[in-house]
């Protein structure tokens, strides 16, 4: 074996950037070398991508291609902060040999596993046989909802193939991750062929996507132009292989392939490649497969919010709750472009309902789902061709009556799908208490759309099952003119309230009303994933700063009260959002979560489940804090929050269990 078959640059043993030891060559692929290295620094393991197809650019084309390569590394930061099934970018760069070759290079997060197309290399020469359509579901859905979060911002992968799906575990064990790799490359390897069409590798030319898995549109501009619904063509092209045990698209060449992704009559769907799938399913494959880009599905969660929905009718009993959780997580979850790339239908909106008021309309998707109706709300369609293909809504037989009911929250609450997001904040914004951010994946929930009220809590305490609200507040070395001030101000007594947040009560008051309520308070990372969801928004609305239409926090109204008591309160806003002290609950519906929650930031903070702890980088499944402690988390802010770093759904308080403050109360939680 040469050096250049274990160290084709020739790093081992350097130092990049001063700060990337490189320990070993890991994989050269047609485009990139890459390689394991150490963050010097953090001492952790790094991945560094050398693109190999940029190294031949004439010098007067570098700069050109170096800024759109930073632009790309910009952007796939930006995407993978928002969710953690795209691979994490943590630096870009250039870096030249001694003979004067040129590389840019991005730092990766290291990841152990393989690559998908690894796995079907592998489990082919075994002899193993084809995945079920479920076991692909299972290990494709974090793909789909990756892809969900880019195409909603009007952005496309362009190379969707199996060596672009990263598995993390036991592909068929049921626990494996998969992470999509690559965004961003695709465009820039685009911008070399189109700048310097004499660097064409190979007899079909330098190419920004691979033919086995290419679109109509990738072969052809006469089928439309790129763009999600390419990355639609191309999952659903995986997909096919897996299920079927042999590749959608089979050719030698580019004509070849380009023949197979582009006949008219025969699409390379499950039937036509062998599988035996229902109806439902093979419509639902043959749109997302159609010839013509303005036929398919526009993005990945409108495809998998149809093939959800396809599968609910066919599936085992146990099986459904999951279809309808990720649908509704895939496509109810996430926010609409604001320019569209291709005109879409209207969602319908939302049943009346106080778990469906959410303007993201979770509650909307998540209830069609549920209830196995017509798709139409689901998924919409970009152009309407001359001839609609037929809907998979129609096809999806409703669950036999005999079949267990997939898990409801009680009333008043509403059904938080669960799955991955980044807890806490690295923002240069960021304050210690929010950092550093990590991943968390959590299971579904509910939690109460309004913070528990002063007329819940007081039938619970009439009726023997809680203890009586405090009267006035308590905490450590609270002054006698604190309990003066702010006593008055405990919700209990106060017979105009009974739709104002319950305050004035300690930790065990609130866990113990939850409990008696057949619920718990949730964690800290439930708090938190149903306020933001998992697209890194600064607050539940989005990244707006908050004004006072929405939330009650400290305005004109508060400092005045402030004013009147002997305290100095710092405004938040300029305005005055009618309440100087507590709010009615859902006062401000414009403030309301994705998930159709009220008064999650601002009016009362609230208690949560964990003790207070440090965070660290190390991703977590379903965490609820460390095992013990002295001083228990509040989240959300509350009416007289100065600071919109105090309101921010990434930021904890922490106060003793026994506090009882006119500025905190709770809501509870459930798990399903």
């Amino acid at each position: 074996m040469t050096r250049a078959d274990t160290d084709p640059l020739g790093l081992l043993g350097a130092t990049i950037s001063d700060k990337y030891a490189v320990e070993r060559f890991v994989a050269e692929g047609g485009f990139s070398v890459l390689y394991k290295a150490e963050h010097r620094i953090w001492r952790q393991p790094v991945a560094l991508k050398f693109l190999k197809v940029l190294a031949g650019a004439a010098p007067g084309m570098r700069q050109q291609l170096l800024d759109g390569f930073v632009q790309e590394g910009a952007l796939l930061r930006e995407l993978s902060s928002r969710t953690a099934s795209i691979l994490q970018a943590h630096d870009v760069g250039t870096w030249s040999t001694p003979t004067g070759e040129w590389y840019p290079y991005l730092v990766l997060e290291w990841l152990d596993g393989e690559p998908l197309d690894a796995v079907v290399l592998r489990e082919r020469a075994a002899g193993a046989p084809a995945w079920s359509l479920e076991a692909v579901r299972r290990l494709l859905e974090p793909v789909a909802r990756a892809l969900e979060v880019v195409h909603r911002r009007g952005v496309a992968h362009r190379d969707i193939k199996p060596a672009n799906l990263f598995v993390i575990g036991d592909p068929r064990g049921g626990d494996a991750f998969v992470k999509v790799l690559d965004f961003g490359i695709a465009k820039v390897v685009g911008d070399m062929a189109e700048l310097s069409a004499a660097n064409a590798q190979t007899g079909m030319g330098l190419t920004s996507f691979t033919p086995s898995y290419g679109a109509p549109e990738q072969f052809s501009r006469r089928y439309g132009a790129t763009g999600p619904w390419t990355d639609v063509f191309a999952l659903a092209l995986v997909m096919v292989e897996l299920v079927t045990g042999r590749p959608a698209l089979e050719g030698q060449d580019l004509p070849e392939l380009a023949l197979e992704s582009t006949h008219p009559t025969v699409r390379p769907s499950p039937r036509s490649r062998g599988a035996a799938v229902p109806d439902a399913v093979e419509e639902v494959f043959s749109r997302a497969l159609a010839l013509q880009t303005t036929e398919r599905y526009a993005t990945a969660g409108e495809f998998w919010s149809a093939l959800c929905l396809a599968m609910d009718g066919e599936l085992a009993p146990a099986s459904r709750a999951n279809a309808a959780a990720v649908a509704a997580t895939v496509l109810g979850t996430l926010p609409q472009p604001t320019e569209p790339t291709q005109p879409t239908q209207p969602t319908p909106a939302a049943p009346a309902g106080p778990a469906s008021k959410s303007k993201l309309a979770l509650g909307a998707a998540a209830a069609l789902v549920a209830a196995g109706v017509a798709a139409a709300a689901v998924v919409a369609t970009r152009a309407a061709p001359s001839t609609p293909p037929a809907s998979v809504a129609t096809s999806a037989p409703p669950a036999a009556s005999s079949a267990p009911r997939e898990p409801s929250c009680p009333d008043g609450m509403a059904k938080i799908p669960g799955g991955d997001f980044y807890m806490g904040l690295d923002s240069t914004i960021a304050l210690p208490m929010e950092r550093p951010q990590h991943q968390v994946t959590l299971s579904p929930y509910c939690v109460d759309v309004t913070e528990v009220t002063v007329e819940a809590y007081r039938a619970c305490s009439d009726a023997g099952r809680c203890p009586r609200a405090g009267t006035t507040v308590e905490w450590p070395g609270v002054t006698a003119a604190e309990r003066k001030t702010f006593g008055p101000l405990c919700n209990i007594d106060d017979p105009g309230r009974d739709r104002h947040p319950i305050n004035c009560v300690d930790w065990e008051m609130a866990d113990n009303f939850c409990k008696k309520a057949d619920k718990r308070l949730p964690t800290s990372a439930e708090w938190e994933f149903a306020v933001r969801g998992p697209d890194g928004r600064l607050y539940p609305w989005g990244d707006e700063p908050p004004n006072a239409n929405h939330l009650n926090a400290c305005g004109k109204e508060c400092v005045a009260w402030g004013r009147a008591h002997g305290e100095v309160f710092t405004a938040m806003h300029a305005e005055d959002d009618g309440f100087p002290t507590t709010a009615p609950v859902g006062s401000f519906p414009k403030g309301r979560s994705r998930y159709g929650l009220d008064d999650v930031i601002g009016n009362v903070m609230e208690w949560v489940r964990d003790w207070d702890g440090a965070y660290t980088k190390q991703p977590e499944r379903d965490p609820s804090g460390p095992a013990a402690g002295t001083e228990r988390v509040i989240r959300g802010g509350a009416w007289n929050a100065g600071e919109m770093v105090w309101v921010r759904p990434s930021f904890r308080f922490k106060f003793k269990p026994e506090t009882r403050s006119h500025g905190v109360g709770f809501r509870c939680a459930k798990s399903l």
